[in-house]
């Protein structure tokens, strides 16, 4: 969906224009779409074009098959003029006490390597020890909460002058932020993202990962940091929860950081001993 179609079609308030530009951000057809949920073109055309309103049901299964972020499914059900479906429940409520508990655990048992969660701008809302011992040197104007992952690590005082590859990681988190700015219509998030992408690539991070042999055996794109001397060598993997039914826990996503080599695996268990 782009960003004028975006604005537009919430502009208009009404429920099909709405599920039109999701439908044409996800590259569905009508019919496609029809066939997903057990309806008809005709019928999907009539809600787009506002001669037919949508059942509730009918607006959760078109979000459900266009991949709808939660968040959103609760602006599309109100613009079809139902109450929002899903909670938005603050992490610190005592509902979610057994959430935050599983989170701690599981962040604590990735230890030594390095494990957080943040939410849908990246703010971090649990960290391991791994993770704070990268932050080792950080200006403390820069870990003042709520802390910003991207912002720590792109920012010229945070991490960037000590990722050797910076370049290529930069262009990495940037396509990821630009991702999850078409996925939701967040003007803070896209605020973040002109920040960030506004910082000035400092020199000593300007370097790009050389295709040699070592380079061609990395998996995955890996972030080169430096730690006390050392070059540390992570590979990074995202994970959400599965088919959530609140806004808040919807957007959370854990990032745990693999060590890439056995020189980074080695160093890591001295961290925490």
């Amino acid at each position: 969906m782009s960003t004028a179609t975006s604005q537009a079609a919430y502009a208009d308030g009404s429920v099909g224009p709405l599920l039109r530009a999701w439908r044409e951000q996800r590259r569905v057809s009508q019919l496609e779409l029809a066939l997903r949920a057990g309806s008809s073109a005709r019928h999907i055309s009539f809600i787009e074009t506002g001669r037919s309103r949508p059942s509730e049901e009918m607006v959760l299964r078109l979000a459900e098959h266009l991949d709808v972020p939660v968040r959103e499914r609760n602006a599309l059900l109100v613009a079809a003029g139902y109450a929002p479906r899903f909670p938005h429940t603050p992490l610190d409520d005592p509902a979610l006490d057994a959430l935050r508990a599983g989170i701690e655990q599981l962040i604590g048992g990735y230890e030594p390597y390095p494990a957080l969660v943040v939410d849908a701008m990246y703010d971090v809302v649990a960290a391991n020890r791994g993770v704070m011992t990268l932050f080792d040197g950080v200006p403390e104007s820069l870990l003042v909460p709520p802390l910003n992952a991207v912002r720590l690590t792109l920012h010229p005082q945070g991490l960037a002058p000590r990722i050797r590859n910076l370049r290529q990681w930069r262009g990495h988190l940037l396509e990821r932020m630009e991702q999850q700015i078409a996925l939701r219509r967040s003007e803070p998030l896209r605020a973040l993202y002109e920040e960030v992408a506004a910082y000035p690539v400092p020199e000593s991070g300007a370097g790009l990962l050389e295709e040699t042999e070592d380079a061609a055996a990395y998996f995955a794109l890996p972030m080169l940091i430096e730690h006390e001397g050392r070059t540390l060598s992570f590979v990074s993997s995202i994970s959400t929860f599965n088919t959530p039914m609140d806004v808040t826990v919807a957007e959370l996503a854990v990032e745990t950081l693999l060590p890439a080599d056995p020189a980074t695996a080695k160093y890591l268990q001295t961290w925490l001993s």
